[in-house]
């Protein structure tokens, strides 16, 4: 099996700019790939308990979906960073986007009963289980 690796276009330069006391900028965060949702599903005999991990999004923007056992996640994650020297803008980042997951649980959900709190970048869905059920939709509080 062939080992894969990143390729570096400017790992050679500092040894190129070295004798002319430069370096190539190279950005903190330079080359992040677009954020992505991580959950944490507990189950005990009633409920599931999911945690998802969406920081960056209000809870305006955030759209969780219930159809049987399907769950799915969908969010407008904004998330912006600047470095400053003084009063000039010396590094500017942003990124605006959409993330989304989805997961089949064993069990179908009771949609009725079914809550969604977001507090400090953390969805929690209380999902509790029951025989059947149609499309259902949560609202975040």
């Amino acid at each position: 099996m062939t080992n894969l690796t990143r390729y570096d276009p400017f790992s050679g330069l500092d040894d190129l700019f070295r004798g002319f006391m430069l370096r190539p900028v190279r950005l903190q965060g330079e080359g992040e790939a677009a954020p992505q949702m991580k959950i944490e599903i507990k189950e005990d005999d009633k409920a599931y308990c999911v945690h998802a991990e969406i920081p960056g999004a209000k809870k305006e923007e955030i759209k969780v979906t219930v159809d049987g056992n399907e769950v799915a996640i969908t969010a407008e994650v904004r998330r912006e960073s600047e470095r400053k020297n003084g009063e000039r803008v010396v590094h500017s980042e942003r990124y605006y986007g959409k993330v989304y997951r989805a997961f089949t649980l064993d069990s179908a959900i009771d949609d009725r009963a079914a809550q969604a709190q977001y507090r400090d970048g953390v969805l929690e869905l209380t999902l509790p289980k029951k025989a059947g059920g149609g499309p259902a939709k949560l609202t975040v509080s």
